[in-house]
Order: structure tokens, then C-alpha cells, then sequence
């Protein structure tokens, strides 16, 4: 633990979690797709948004609580779906949701994660289940059932992966799925003991296999070594809006669609009745050209006119980063790649300095500004 607190800011645990690492999953954690202009493009266009602060106001009680679907929490920020956390610690669905609870901020359960609902659940907190549809529709509305009895008060539908994505560093580092063991990814492995031992070593010796897809009929689980079976692959290019009418009268909770950058497909969300959407470019990591979710922000916002709970995901590194993107009209903002890296590096506490870590730079961030509550900050903080 003294390690992690030595850590100031989330680079520092990235470099932590890449240290640790075997380089085809660091790589699936790290990279994007295809050229990989689009993780730039995120954080360039964060970058450029400056902030205009006021001074002579009293900050010495900076209020960083928000509400989310009627809930307060503690800061506007949420952990996103992220599907390769048992690969990169040992059942680290777990480890997230547990920091994610002792923070009191939201955690989200990925239907692409290798730990079932039922074990990730007694974590506590605030839980939400991100939704891929399998091939075999039946499967995926199965599961939505089983969410919402299990205490999950979001569906998030995540709609921006209709295709495989290109990821063509995967076939290169020998960690495509399904993962076999080759020349290239074997001394990869062997290279980084801490990991082999702590991750692959512990499924091995606790389980008596290496983690398998979660979420499906035993017969259709397969492990990560293992090719999908018939039935058991996403298939979302089929997706429309016939299918999220369905899971709108299927789930009875809150419904928030993922993957919204087009303020015409924010109208039609409405349209829909769903209760959320999130602005996001799936962190640079499906389409690589894709415009930059913060610069997609402002012209959703006015497109839903605060008729729905607006997230903001892709790019977020710092607190600042949050504060931005309230300042244009987001009511929240989810973090996939900034806690990945504090699981890596430390499991359970190195998500929780992750989370403080943001927590302490966005209230830093706001008495810079004059800023003593989220009422205070706006366009006009950016100067806009």
C-alpha cells in the first residue's frame, strides 16, 4: 500500500499497472484501434478547454456531492463497464466494485467480464449492469432479468461496438481471443512473475481453471483460452430501435444507452423513454475517428434539454477533467481506463487511490475556480 500512495496522480498508477503487466494485456487495456488517433484526439480535446477563475470567495467548504437518478453521491463520477478486469487482477470485477463502494460512487458490472453477477453483487454500493446482446437474444434478456433481481438499478445498453473492433496489436502480441499460448506471449508471461502468479496462478490454484466468460448457462461458459461457443458470441449489428423498445418494457429500472455522440440520436434516445445516455467515443477504442466525447458534449446537452441524466466517459484522467465536463452540461462522468490502472497496480487499493485521487483534484480544482459547489461552475467557467 505504501507503494500506491506514493502515487500523485493517475499517471503515476498507470505506470505502475504497465510495469506489472504482461504486454498484450496492458496492450488491451492501453490501445485503441487502428492507428490510435482517437485516444489523442480525447485527451487534446480536454486539454484545450480552459478554465477563467474568479477569486475574493471564500472556499474553505468546497461541495463536491451531486445526485445521480435521484441519489447523492459524494462526487458526479461512476465506474464504467469494463470487461478485462479479471485478466489484469485476480477476480478484479470485485476489487472494483469494492472500492467503488467504500468511495460511495457506482460501480458498473460488464456483461463481457468474467465474473458472474451473483458474485460481484455482495460487494455493495450503488450497482449497474452494462448490457452486450448475445447472438442468442434469449441469453441477453435472461440476464437483464437476473440484474435487476440482483439489486442492479441501471441497464446500461452499450450501442457503439455494432462490429468487432480492429484491434490489430492483438494478433500481433499473441493475446487475441481466444488467448493460446504461442512464442510470443509465453516469455511475455514468464517475464512478468507478480502477474502470472497473483492472476493466472490464482484461478489455476483457488478455481482449477483460468477464468471464463461470465454471465451465460453453464454449458456456454468458455474459458479465455477457449473460442466462444455457438450461441454464446455478442452480436449487436442487428441492433435497433425495435430491439431497445423491448428492453424498455423488459426492464423495469432506470435505461441508459451508451455511446451517444450525435445530438439527433440523443433526440430519438428521449424518444425512446430511456432514462440516461452516455457520451462517450468508447474510450478511442471502436471507431478511430470519432469526434472527441467532450467536444460532442455541448450539442447533446442542448439537444435533451436536461430531459435526460447526461454521463460523459473517454479521455478522463484528472479531476479538472470532471469539472470540464460538468461545466458543459454533463451531470456525471464514468472512468474505465483511470481505475483499471489502480487495479492493476494494487487491486482493490489501488482503484481506491484512484478514486481519492480524482475526488482530491476535482475539490482542488474548484476552490481554484471560486467554486463552492457544482451550481458555481458552468460555460462561463470555461469562459464560454
Amino acid at each position: 500500500m505504501g507503494a500506491i500512495l506514493d502515487c500523485w496522480n493517475i499517471a503515476d498508477l498507470r505506470d505502475k499497472a504497465q510495469a506489472r503487466l504482461p504486454r498484450g494485456i496492458w496492450e488491451y487495456l492501453e490501445r485503441g484501434v487502428e492507428d490510435e488517433h482517437g485516444m489523442a484526439r480525447n485527451r487534446a480535446a480536454l486539454d484545450a478547454l480552459t478554465f477563467v477563475p474568479r477569486v475574493m470567495r471564500r472556499v474553505d467548504a468546497i461541495d463536491t456531492s451531486a445526485t445521480i437518478f435521484g441519489q447523492p453521491v459524494p462526487l458526479p463520477l461512476a465506474i464504467a463497464p469494463t470487461g478485462a478486469a479479471g485478466l489484469i487482477w485476480h477476480k478484479g470485477d470485485a476489487h472494483l466494485a469494492r472500492a467503488a463502494a467504500a468511495a460511495g460512487v457506482p460501480f458498473t458490472i460488464s456483461s463481457a467480464g468474467t465474473m458472474d453477477i451473483e458474485d460481484i453483487v455482495p460487494a455493495g454500493g450503488t450497482q449497474w449492469f452494462q448490457l452486450y446482446l448475445w447472438r442468442d437474444k434469449e441469453l441477453s434478456y435472461e440476464v437483464v432479468r437476473r440484474a435487476h433481481l440482483l439489486g442492479c438499478g441501471a441497464l446500461f445498453v452499450t450501442l457503439d461496438l455494432p462490429v468487432i473492433p480492429n484491434r490489430e496489436y492483438l494478433h500481433r502480441n499473441g493475446y487475441g481471443m481466444p488467448i493460446k499460448a504461442n512464442r510470443r506471449n509465453v516469455p511475455d508471461m514468464l517475464l512478468h512473475p507478480r502477474w502470472l502468479a497473483g492472476v493466472l496462478g490464482r484461478y489455476l490454484l483457488e478455481d482449477g481453471r483460468l477464468p471464463t466468460q461470465a454471465n451465460l448457462p453453464a454449458h456456454l461458459k468458455h474459458s479465455v483460452a477457449r473460442g466462444a461457443k455457438p450461441g454464446a458470441h455478442f452480436k449487436q449489428d442487428d441492433l435497433d430501435e425495435d430491439a431497445l423498445r423491448h428492453l424498455r418494457d423488459l426492464w423495469p429500472g432506470k435505461l441508459v444507452l451508451k455511446g451517444i455522440l450525435h445530438p439527433d440520436d440523443a433526440r430519438r434516445a428521449l424518444a425512446l423513454g430511456v432514462d440516461g445516455i452516455v457520451v462517450s467515443n468508447h474510450g478511442a477504442r471502436a471507431l478511430d475517428g470519432a469526434i472527441a466525447a467532450i467536444d460532442a458534449l455541448p450539442g447533446i446537452v442542448e439537444a435533451v434539454g436536461g430531459k435526460l441524466t447526461i454521463f460523459l466517459d473517454s479521455g478522463v484522467r484528472r479531476g479538472s477533467d470532471i469539472v470540464k465536463a460538468r461545466a458543459l452540461g454533463a451531470d456525471a462522468v464514468m472512468v474505465g481506463r483511470a481505475a483499471l490502472y489502480g487495479l492493476a497496480a494494487a487491486g482493490e487499493a489501488g482503484v481506491a487511490r484512484a478514486l481519492e485521487l480524482l475526488a482530491e483534484e476535482t475539490r482542488r480544482t474548484m476552490a481554484m475556480l471560486g467554486a463552492r459547489n457544482w451550481g458555481e461552475v458552468s460555460r462561463e467557467t470555461l469562459g464560454l
